[in-house]
């Protein structure tokens, strides 16, 4: 990349060294694509002489850091385009161009207190930059100095452990995730990412510290929770969050799902394990951050809805229902929004059991015509997710699933080009029923806007105005408001 040889060029000028680390580096090696850069810089020549600092410029008489003076060089030198932001306060500065990110940051070295995980910070050497580093894999460095360009400073044998497909901590793991523990939920991230293993010892290090996890925001937990989701393949991570001891510390509700109760010779499926498989059979259809939340959440509803029927065995009515309703408090402690993203998610995991319950019963106009209005734009999702949803080991029965939603599918788009019935609403308005039957506002203008609206649903009326007015009419005259009837006939005679 030219931007790195100009880079080095810069730090030349300023008798810096500097090394490209961290993320960027591990991903150049796995050939994944990456355009967030991070520089550190070292108060010190390529070629060994001491570090002369130039005089500062807007920093109140202050010098500042090597990194952000580094910053303002290239920004400079990268010219029209290039956008310097600053944080002194840090010690850091970004410059973004064209979609790239350079973070520029001096060497330093950490400390921490046991109730905290933000470091006490000190400049230091590349190598004590280097250990303050979560894994092996993120602490490979390249020099960009022009004399040593290229080269590669791999103190840890981070590149060996990413040909082995491992996650290991450059220094002691319990330190490391001790010291700050959100490491050990990125540790899980990586590996769900990636598709690596977490190493023995790192393993075995978070199920002795997992208890730590509890210092760290739940905003950050979330974050790392999202790029989980955001994984090929999600169940990597949650399993490992599972295994780790850390699901039930991050996301009770979840955890809570597990497990096979029998009863007289009769058990369920485990739905933790179920619901990773739908997550997995839909996230191979969807890239959608809140589809993919709502395959992971469609079924948490199902441990406080179970129950056992002589009969039937045991069964989880309305879990649905019970499970749309846990969602907001879900959102509200694990601090994800609460917002249309959050109703999204609801309305995913309310309607999923209708598309299979139609399937199961003939399939009706009137049931389609109400799946469709109630999903509206997000029916295709929602049919998504009722795919992944099929996980029966019977291949017999998995195909007839499929077969059968073919056919709702077909019946939706015919409906839809007939009645426009997706996100529709009733020809006749409110005010229209209140102006017409000189009514004020109250119940009964509701019952009768929905009594048209169900008329349409079901097929008894077409969704048109003169349709849905006559049957407004018809409707108040039975109900025996005054002047209705009058009306009524008047719509018939002028008809």
């Amino acid at each position: 990349m030219p931007v790195l040889r100009l880079i080095g060029r810069e730090a030349d000028k300023l008798n810096l060294e500097c090394y490209v680390i961290g993320g960027w580096v591990r991903d150049l090696f796995l050939h994944r694509d990456s355009t967030d850069i991070d520089i550190v810089v070292v108060g010190a020549a390529a070629d060994g002489a001491s570090f002369a600092p130039l005089p500062a410029k807007d920093s109140g008489g202050k010098q500042p850091t090597i990194g952000i003076q580094l910053a303002q060089a290239v920004a400079q030198a990268l010219g029209k385009g290039a956008h310097l932001s600053v944080f002194r306060t840090y010690g850091t500065a970004q410059v973004k161009q064209r979609g790239m990110e350079l973070e520029f940051v001096g060497a330093r070295r950490e400390s921490y207190r046991h109730d905290s995980r933000n470091p006490l910070v000190e400049d230091g050497t590349l190598q004590e930059d280097q250990n303050r580093r979560d894994f092996t894999i993120n602490a490979l460095a390249i020099c960009l100095n022009s004399s040593r360009y290229g080269e590669l400073l791999d103190p840890f044998d981070g590149l060996y452990d990413m040909e082995q497909c491992t996650i290991r901590t450059p220094l002691d793991p319990d330190i490391t995730f001790s010291d700050d523990p959100l490491r050990m939920m990125r540790a899980v991230r990586f590996a769900s990412q990636l598709g690596f293993y977490l190493d023995r010892d790192t393993f075995e290090a978070i199920e002795r510290n997992k208890e730590r996890i509890q210092i760290i925001t739940k905003e950050r937990i979330a974050d790392e929770i999202n790029k989980i989701m955001l994984s090929r393949r999600p169940s990597v991570g949650w399993l490992l969050l599972d295994k780790t001891g850390l699901l039930p510390l991050v996301f009770p509700e979840l955890a809570a799902l597990k497990g096979v109760e029998t009863k007289e010779g009769k058990g369920h499926k485990d739905v933790f394990l179920h619901t990773l498989q739908v997550l997995d059979n839909l996230s191979m259809k969807s890239d959608k951050l809140w589809l993919r939340w709502a395959a992971l959440l469609h079924d948490i509803g199902k441990p406080k809805s179970k129950a056992w029927d002589p009969q039937a065995g045991w069964t989880f009515r309305n879990h649905n229902y019970i499970g749309a309703k846990m969602i907001p408090r879900i959102f509200k402690n694990m601090k994800l929004p609460q917002n249309e993203k959050m109703a999204y998610v609801v309305k995913m995991v309310d309607l999923h059991m209708r598309p299979i319950n139609l399937i199961e019963d003939v399939v009706t106009d009137s049931a389609v015509r109400r799946l469709l209005f109630e999903a509206g734009d997000d029916i295709d999702d929602l049919m998504l997710l009722c795919d992944a949803d099929i996980t029966s080991k019977n291949a017999e029965k998995v195909q007839r699933f499929h077969n059968n939603y073919k056919l709702v599918r077909q019946k939706m788009v015919e409906l839809e080009e007939k009645d426009r019935i997706r996100n529709f609403q009733p020809p006749v308005k409110g005010d229209e029923i209140m102006e017409l039957l000189h009514l004020p506002p109250s119940n009964v203008v509701g019952v009768l806007k929905n009594a048209v609206k169900d008329a349409i649903l079901d097929g008894i009326i077409p969704n048109e105005y003169e349709a849905a007015k006559d049957f407004m009419f018809k409707k108040a005259a039975e109900m025996g408001l005054c002047g209705a009837e009058n009306k009524e006939q008047d719509t018939k005679h002028e008809n």
